[in-house]
């Protein structure tokens, strides 16, 4: 069945779903065209995971952006469906991550025509259909919207798309209910190719006749190939390469160079295969020279074969002749040994039985006896020593005390110890006492300065002093009294002043209750005054009439006269009784010393007395100990005597056993020797006798019969490895034999086992060499054959990889051209953009640059933006310091420019994620005003991604408002969007609002000001 084509035709994208895309919301998003939308965010934090980058992603995909790979499956449009792992953290809890889920979009016509709500349709709030019934009446309009569904599915094919003309999008009041309609209204849809759907490799033909209608600048989050991004960073800084990757990207160039890679690589897989069959050609032929010689040096070898086979005989002649030669005088050497070995037994009996004499242990037992007595008297001795030593150490102990005791003694002054404890008590009783007198001196000291700072400080301060010590609250009668305002004139002054003085000055005021408290805190104060509720009364008397203030100061002062004078008095007392108390202490110190000097001298005594007793023992003991060690010293000089004989003749006797060992062993050896001649086996070998050997060698030319068996064998194996290098010249070990390559490998290593296969690799190789003449002619037939066909299939590739360079030619040609003309038309739309807003011409230089040698390697093309600075100036490269809001706008005017040329005139969208990420704050609204009113000028829908400092700048110069959302890491889904915006088109506003809302809160009616 042929697939329809340009399905969408000359409609415009009204409006966008997305379900189980990403978190977005099922909310169906209206879009205006021609003009500039921006998309912003808040997620939990700030304008990151609400979704932004995944929506203008999911638009790319419908509008068939070429970046997702269509012809190759677009499997990565699959990573766009919602994962509940990355959604949120609840999410991966409550929420499943979806196999499959759909971006629908409708299309309508760019103008009025085509929106006119069909007969029958249900008004905007109605009730949803029943069951069974289409979800939207379809319009009766051919022209009129048509809804695409996008399928996307986890598993392939990643792709299935369906339409059907009118508006058809998954209508319901909850999330779950709109993903649940929207299964519903797929499985409703026609399948778009008869049996089957539409796929990914079809999609930009079928829905939009392979016309451009989407190019795009993406994130990695969405997508994991990324074209440069001209507005990602400042233009000055993306090198020309990028740049034409980046135009390419825009108008469609990559896929043309990739194209143009994969004829090189064609072209070069040819030239590799010509060039391998010229190689094998030549292989072949050296080859098969290589075998012709081979054949030839086959001969050779079975001539030098023989001749190993020759030599080997006179190895076995010469090896039985010599072996017989030295079994002769072996047998002699052989007698000799034996009877060296019954000399050596005779010593070695002889030297036994003088051992067994001097082995007698009656030595022994005197030595142990003897040891055992000193032993015992030694220990005696050491014992007494340490004991003398013990008491030398106490006794000198004791003498080191006695000076200081002495020294100490005389303090005593003759009282004994009762007498100075009894002195020294009745010295502290008087020191007590005058401490006492002090203290009360001291506290009168205190008092009086206290009285002296009182009076010093203002009337009744030490009556108020001593009564808040009592904790009786009081206040003094003068700070109570208030003057009226009438009677503080000067001429009354007079009166007040008569109130100070006794008694006034030292009243206080108390409560009744606390008269009693009072009088008591005031004993120390008399003349101290107190007034109450119950009266006034007098504390003490004065010692005489204090009327004023100096007067009472000079009161105080002798008063802390006096007291100072016995503080003093009082502390001479003190030091006197301190001094008595350590005179008394001292005495009594000295008094005890001469207590414990007469016990350490009764002490020293008898340690003396010991130390003498000690002595004594050791001077008797000290001779036995001496005639003890002598005794036991000629003991044990007598018993190494001995043993230095028994030692000497103990050599004696190992070297008899040597000699008789070692006459032993060479006896052994000589017989090991003599049987390792093997004279039977090597008779066999040579088929004959002894004699017959010796007349063999006889019967030889002069110059070989002196040869011995080794040069014999030297000889043989020379020839044998001719003959075998002559037969298999190579290294190829798959060209011996199975039987000859193990003989070979058995031979590796030893010349012994050279020499047991020797025999049989010589059959093994004449039989090869035998069978191989029929071979031979085969192979010669063979060689001819192919040396033909492999010319033939020489010049077959070489005429194929000429053909290929030449197609490759052509459409590098072509490509060149359709690039120089794209890159053209891109620089003209330039200068159009550039003239049009504020410039003064820019234009673009593109060098054509040499295809790459490496086919892998991708045509390099190079890029350079030119604009002039002034008018009538000459163009300047992009990469001359320039400052940033111009670069800015260039950036933005080229990227608008490759989108127009790539547009063909027909209907484009521009897609920009991160829009004017790299704007300086001072550009970024001149910059989306710009991108305003080219997208409404040339007809383009501008879609752009923003991030939070961005939205200030494009709320105001934008066409429309998008705001997606979702408050918290718990969602797992976006909340409804914020959409803003004006369509001058009531028409599409009417259709979206007649379809969009069901099942939903309504839309505002908004068709008297045509917004939506």
């Amino acid at each position: 069945m042929a697939l329809t084509e340009n399905v969408v035709g000359d409609r415009v994208l009204i409006a966008v779903q997305a379900v189980n895309i990403s978190r977005l919301s099922t909310h169906p998003v209206p879009t205006v065209p021609g003009t500039l939308i921006v998309v912003a965010g808040a997620g939990p934090k700030d304008s990151n995971g609400a979704g932004k980058s995944s929506f203008i992603a999911s638009i790319t995909a419908l509008l068939g952006d070429e970046q997702w790979r269509f012809a190759s499956g677009a499997k990565a449009v699959s990573e766009l469906l919602f994962n509940a792992e990355l959604a949120s953290g609840a999410g991966g809890r409550q929420w499943a991550s979806a196999d499959h889920g759909y971006i629908v979009g409708v299309f309508g016509p760019s103008g009025r025509d085509g929106y006119d709500t069909p007969e029958g349709s249900e008004p905007h709030g109605a009730e949803p259909p029943a069951d069974g019934e289409a979800l939207f009446p379809e319009p009766d309009a051919s022209d009129g919207p048509v809804t695409v569904w996008l399928r996307v599915n986890q598993e392939a094919p990643h792709l299935e798309i369906r339409w059907r003309e009118g508006v058809h999008l998954a209508a319901a009041s909850s999330e779950a209910e709109r993903v649940a309609r929207a299964d519903e209204v797929w499985a409703s849809l026609p399948k778009s190719a008869g049996r089957r759907d539409v796929v990914a490799r079809d999609l930009t033909k079928v829905l939009y006749g392979d016309r451009v209608r989407c190019v795009s600048f993406l994130s990695t989050s969405v997508r994991s190939k990324v074209a440069t991004n001209l507005l990602s960073q400042p233009l000055n800084e993306i090198s020309p390469e990028r740049v034409f990757e980046a135009i390419a990207a825009l108008t469609g160039l990559d896929a043309e160079l990739e194209q143009e890679r994969e004829a090189r690589r064609d072209e070069h897989a040819r030239r590799v295969r010509a060039a391998h069959a010229g190689e094998r050609l030549k292989e072949f032929e050296a080859e098969s020279s290589a075998l012709l010689a081979t054949f030839d040096r086959r001969d050779q070898a079975r001539v030098r074969l023989a001749e190993a086979l020759r030599c080997w005989r006179g190895r076995q002649a010469r090896r039985l002749a010599d072996a017989a030669e030295r079994d002769e005088a072996f047998a002699a050497q052989l007698e000799a040994l034996e009877s060296a070995q019954e000399s050596a037994a005779e010593a070695i009996a002889m030297v036994k039985a003088e051992i067994a004499t001097l082995k007698d242990d009656t030595l022994d037992r005197m030595v142990v006896e003897a040891r055992k007595e000193l032993a015992v008297l030694q220990s005696r001795a050491a014992k007494l020593d340490a004991d003398r030593a013990v008491a030398e150490n106490s006794a000198d102990e004791l003498r080191g005390l006695i000076p200081s005791l002495e020294e100490t003694r005389r303090l005593a002054d003759g009282r004994d110890v009762p007498t100075a404890e009894r002195e020294l008590a009745a010295a502290r009783v008087e020191l007590n006492e005058a401490l006492k007198a002090l203290g009360v001196a001291d506290r009168e000291v205190a008092s009086a300065q206290a009285a002296l700072d009182d009076a010093e400080g203002g009337p009744a301060a030490a009556q108020l002093t001593a009564l808040a010590a009592a904790g009786v609250s009081a206040t003094g009668l003068l700070d109570s009294l208030d003057v009226a305002e009438q009677a503080r004139d000067h001429t009354r002054a007079s009166a007040l002043d008569e109130l100070r003085g006794w008694p006034t000055e030292h009243a206080v005021i108390v409560d009744a209750a606390h008269l009693a408290a009072a009088a008591e805190a005031l004993k120390s104060l008399p003349g101290s005054v107190l007034v109450s509720s119950a009266g006034v009364s007098v504390v003490g008397a004065f010692d005489g009439v204090a009327t004023g203030r100096e007067a009472r100061i000079k009161a105080a002062e002798q008063r802390l006269n006096r007291a100072r004078d016995v503080q003093e008095e009082a502390a001479q007392v003190v030091g006197a009784c301190e001094e008595r108390v350590a005179t008394a202490q001292r005495r009594l110190e000295g008094a005890k010393a001469g207590v414990q000097l007469d016990g350490i001298e009764r002490r020293l005594a008898e340690r003396r007395a010991r130390l003498a007793e000690l002595t004594g023992a050791l001077e008797e003991l000290t001779p036995a100990v001496a005639a003890a060690e002598q005794q036991a010293g000629s003991l044990d000089f007598r018993a190494r005597t001995r043993d230095l004989e028994i030692e000497r003749m103990e050599g004696r006797r190992g070297r008899h056993e040597s000699e008789r060992a070692q006459a032993r062993d060479q006896a052994a050896r000589v017989k090991a020797e003599r049987e390792g001649l093997r004279l039977e086996e090597l008779g066999r070998d040579w088929g004959g006798s002894v004699e017959g050997a010796r007349e063999w060698i006889a019967a030889l030319p002069e110059e070989e019969r002196p040869r011995s068996a080794e040069e014999w064998w030297r000889v043989a194996e020379r020839h044998l490895d001719s003959a075998f290098r002559d037969t298999f010249p190579g290294d190829d070990e798959e060209e011996v034999p199975e039987e000859l390559r193990f003989l070979m490998s058995e031979r590796t290593g030893r010349s012994s086992r050279e020499q047991a296969t020797f025999a049989a690799v010589c059959g093994s190789l004449a039989s090869y060499l035998r069978g191989q003449e029929e071979y031979e002619k085969h192979q010669r037939r063979q060689i001819e054959s192919q040396i033909v066909t492999r010319q033939r299939d020489l010049s077959a590739a070489e005429k194929g990889a000429e053909e290929a360079a030449q197609s490759t030619a052509v459409h590098r040609a072509a490509l060149t051209a359709a690039i120089k003309s794209r890159l053209t038309r891109v620089a003209e739309e330039f200068e159009k953009l550039d003239t049009s807003y504020g410039g003064y011409g820019a234009t673009l230089e593109f060098p054509v640059p040499p295809a790459p040698a490496d086919p892998e390697q991708r045509w390099q093309w190079r890029v350079t933006p030119k604009w002039r600075r002034g008018e009538g100036q000459g163009f300047v490269p992009y990469n001359r310091r320039a400052n940033t809001a111009l670069m800015d706008e260039k950036a933005v005017k080229l990227v608008c420019a490759a989108a127009i040329a790539s547009s063909g005139g027909g209907h484009l969208c521009l897609v920009l994620d991160e829009l004017g990420r790299n704007l300086g704050k001072e550009h970024r609204r001149e910059a989306v005003a710009l991108f305003r009113r080219i997208g409404e000028t040339y007809g383009i829908t501008v879609i752009g991604a923003l991030q939070d400092d961005m939205e200030p700048y494009a709320i105001d110069a934008c066409g429309q408002y998008i705001k997606l959302r979702r408050s918290s890491d718990a969602m797992a889904y976006n909340e409804p969007p914020v959409i803003v915006g004006h369509d001058q088109h009531a028409g599409r506003v009417r259709a979206l609002a007649a379809y969009v809302g069901r099942g939903e809160s309504p839309l505002p009616d908004q068709s008297s000001d045509q917004g939506v």
